[in-house]
């Protein structure tokens, strides 16, 4: 018989042993359909392409999908390889089927590339095709699944490029759906490409030590399954070794060797009902000693991908530990197959139902959330979002809230819902008050304290927040109420930006350049830009790399910096250009506004250096400057240093002193380091306030060692009430240091 014949009779009876009354007709038509359509095409392995659809059909019937998933894996590849479409799939196989096809489909065009915006948008579709119908990522994962397991046949560039498309993407989808067995082969198959010779290494290990796993799994296991039957309990026990990518995960995060990873194996005893679970649970904890802190109950409080299960850790009398898991068999069910179980347990659902259950709300949250996020941060915060390890935590009433791991109150509070966020002013766990950057732990009971007179997030919540969700609700918040704070605090981040890119504001405002550079960072008004950039939508410094590559391609750039090399050399007023330095003029001694007395020198320009900012009371020195004048520089300014002057400047460092009685305020910068806590700015601004010194810039930023930096611009009068100033700061409490610091 044709082997290919033998491959779809095969299929029809795995279809048949869980559908009843099965249309075998409408099954081998479709067969037919696609054989016919990809008629002489091959893979790279040289076989006919057909074999590949049938290879997905069988996936799909493997996690028990309905008659149309089953149909639509034979036909996914006829709209986008072959002249099908999808009026033509819709009227021979009905409108369900084709739009399957057509889903997976559109899949399938997008390619995975490195720019952020193309990879949020694969993302964005393949979160729409889930709460559009969970069946069309079932497919297409099953089509990944299949292009794995034949990747030998590809290039090893294509073979590199498409598994880590699938460890970064698939797999944790495979993850979310609750698909373990799926997502297991997928990890080990793209490892197998990734590093070839780190996986080659860990099965030569594991192969090696075969029998000696084998004789520990089948004692412990008859161990097991001897004391259940003594006490009554029907179950089934297995065990195994772990897959080859959750050991090589073990051996590069914690650097161990194979001989140091202990915990290899898993066991499961899967039995009729819940009353049983716990029954094997103390018999377990009776026969082996119990590890603590490695009891988790996700019966009680199930993972959000629907999964159930008691897990334990335990040491046997040989001294080496392992994992038990302890579920039913409709538990076991979704731990296998995630979402695909729904169609063994929930037969007779609608179709329009599927995947717009409770079960998968997580999907629109997703979809929600990504709305006006950057795309760097939306891919960024997915990640934590849909593959990360969760938290279950309590609300008051006894609700399981899941949170990624690490999450905070903030977190919480914004899970709850947005008002409850937004009008927080203290957060309690298991009854005491805690810092809003408090992480949570599994099992605590947590409660926010809300008033109506809060003012509203912080915009250190948004460095706190670790899901995307809450992150974004502080944005809109932020995006709604504060726009003209948005605006001020985004135009100044953007001008300080480009400055430091050696561009000027008038540049790219000019009318005939400011709509390209509109168009180039998305938004329709400036205003609109600065906005985004206040509230966190973007960074200043990506918007000030766009702008800077459009004016490069409008020429515009270097126009724009010989306009100003000329302007600087029109200005110069010791030096015409490269000059030798003229006779110093002895005795003239005037001094500007500036409330500097520069010795020798009359009717000069003064500035003061920003790499010290001095101001009266310091000892300073003056630099002779080319076309800017006197620059003056505090006397232990390490620019200023006498080891570091050039012998050839030496007589263009020259005396200056300060003027004495009323002088005018002078700016100088000052950087506070203190441990990083809520409130902390505030009271760097309340003691600015007492002070009585105007600020001209603020900024403060959290450091990873749990530490804040906090620089800010003065204008004060003299040394004398900088140091007062200086005091005040370092009597806050939690201020280790402040320093003066340049004046950039």
């Amino acid at each position: 018989m044709d082997p290919i014949l033998e491959q779809y009779q095969a299929l029809e009876r795995k279809v048949s042993a869980y559908t009843p009354n099965l249309d075998t007709k409408r099954l081998f038509e479709a067969f037919t359909y696609a054989d016919s359509e990809h008629h002489g095409q091959l893979r790279k392995s040289g076989e006919p392409y057909i074999i590949h659809p049938l290879a997905v059909a069988d996936i799909v019937a493997d996690l028990g999908l309905d008659v149309d998933s089953v149909i639509a894996a034979l036909l996914h590849d006829c709209i986008e390889d072959t002249d099908a479409t999808h009026q033509d799939i819709a009227k021979r196989f009905g409108e369900p089927v084709a739009d399957l096809v057509e889903g997976v489909t559109k899949l399938t065009r997008v390619q995975y590339v490195t720019k952020e915006e193309e990879q949020m948008e694969n993302l964005r579709k393949m979160l729409m095709a889930m709460a559009h119908d969970i069946r069309v990522i079932l497919i297409k994962i099953s089509d990944r699944l299949h292009n794995m397991r034949t990747m030998e046949y590809q290039s090893p560039m294509k073979q590199r490029e498409k598994s880590l498309e699938t460890m970064e993407i698939y797999a944790p989808i495979a993850h979310r759906l609750g698909m373990q067995k799926l997502k297991w082969e997928l990890e080990d198959l793209s490892l197998h490409y990734l590093d070839p010779v780190g996986y080659k290494e860990i099965e030569e290990e594991l192969a090696a030590r075969s029998s000696t796993h084998e004789e520990f799994l089948a004692a412990i296991q008859t161990r097991i399954q001897k004391r259940m039957d003594d006490e009554g309990i029907r179950c089934k026990v297995y065990g195994r070794v772990k897959h080859t990518y959750s050991i090589y995960r073990k051996m590069y995060t914690q650097n161990k060797t194979l001989d140091e990873i202990f915990d290899l194996y898993a066991f499961r005893v899967i039995v009729d009902d819940i009353p049983e679970c716990y029954n094997v649970l103390g018999c377990i904890h009776d026969m082996f000693k119990p590890v603590l802190g490695r009891f988790k109950d996700y019966i009680g409080t199930p993972k959000p991908n629907m999964y159930q299960s008691l897990h334990t850790t335990v040491i046997g009398r040989e001294g080496i530990p392992f994992e038990v898991q302890i579920r039913t068999w409709q538990m076991h069910q979704t731990a296998e197959y995630g979402v695909a179980a729904h169609w063994k347990y929930k037969q007779g659902m609608a179709n329009k139902e599927l995947g717009t259950e409770a079960d998968f709300e997580w999907v629109r949250k997703l979809l929600e959330s990504q709305q006006d996020t950057d795309a760097e941060e939306f891919v960024r915060t997915l990640k934590v979002d849909m593959f990360a390890d969760e938290v279950f935590v309590f609300t008051p009433n006894g609700d399981v809230i899941n949170l990624p791991a690490g999450a905070t109150p903030i977190d919480f509070a914004y899970s709850i819902h947005s008002a409850v966020g937004n009008h927080m002013v203290g957060a309690k766990v298991n009854g005491r008050m805690v810092q809003y950057d408090t992480p949570l732990h599994n099992g605590q009971i947590v409660e926010v304290i809300t008033s109506k007179n809060a003012k509203g997030p912080s915009r250190d919540w948004l460095k706190i927040a670790k899901s995307n969700e809450a992150r974004n609700k502080i944005r809109q918040w932020f995006k709604k109420e504060k726009r003209e704070e948005n605006i001020a605090t985004g135009r100044a981040q953007f001008e300080s930006e480009l400055r430091h890119a050696g561009m000027k504001l008038e540049a790219i405002t000019a009318e005939e350049v400011l709509p390209h550079i509109l168009h180039k960072v998305r938004f329709g008004t400036l205003d609109e830009m600065y906005a985004s950039i206040g509230y966190g939508g973007t960074t200043s410094a990506k918007c000030v790399t766009r702008i800077r590559d459009e004016m490069l391609r409008l020429g515009r750039l270097q126009a724009e910096k010989a306009a100003q090399a000329a302007k600087t050399t029109s200005e110069s007023t010791i030096f015409p250009g490269n000059a030798a330095p003229q006779p110093i003029l002895k005795g003239s001694n005037k001094h500007s506004d500036s409330g500097i007395i520069v010795e020798g020198l009359g009717n000069c320009a003064v500035k003061f250096a920003k790499c010290c900012s001095p101001v009266p009371g310091d000892a300073v020195v003056g630099f002779i400057t080319r076309g800017y004048g006197v620059s003056v520089h505090r006397a232990d300014c390490p620019n200023a240093a006498p080891e570091r002057r050039k012998p050839e400047e030496a007589d263009r460092w020259v005396k200056v002193s300060w003027v004495e009685g009323s002088l005018p305020c002078y700016k100088t910068s000052l950087e506070l380091s203190a441990k990083d806590r809520d409130g902390l700015t505030l009271d760097i601004a309340t003691a600015l306030s007492a002070a009585k010194v105007k600020v001209t810039a603020l900024a403060a930023r959290s450091m990873p060692d749990g530490y804040a930096v906090i620089n800010m611009v003065l204008e004060v009068k003299d040394k004398t009430e900088l140091n007062t100033v200086i005091n005040k700061l370092n009597n806050i409490q939690g201020v280790y240091q402040v320093l003066r610091t340049n004046g950039k």
